[in-house]
């Protein structure tokens, strides 16, 4: 597979790597749950991310344009390959914080 097209919702936590977050780890956990949820409940997960998101990718609703191997980091990239187009992940843990990942291509 040469590139995947996905969005992404990232909450950061203090000590994350590049994070100016104040939230606590668990206080990350606990609010990347509730957005979870609410895509699994059929929010849009665009509006999700600009309202939420830590992510300069926020301001286009998560979108992280296309990318191949190596371009990010293993646990996003192994978990952005491995779904179908239209599938969302589960949360997903990088040393930037916590991630929800939308494939669109």
């Amino acid at each position: 597979m040469a590139s995947v097209r996905a969005s992404h919702i990232l909450l950061m936590y203090a000590g994350s790597s590049r994070s100016s977050a104040s939230r606590s780890k668990e206080q990350a956990a606990q609010q990347i749950a509730a957005i979870a949820a609410q895509v699994q409940g059929g929010a849009d997960f665009a509006e999700l991310a600009r309202a939420h998101s830590d992510c300069p990718s926020k301001a286009k609703g998560g979108d992280l344009g296309t990318f191949g191997p190596g371009q990010m980091v293993k646990a996003f990239e192994d978990a952005a390959f491995n779904m179908a187009v239209g599938g969302v992940s589960g949360v997903v843990e990088t040393e930037f914080g916590y991630h929800l990942i939308r494939r669109t291509a």
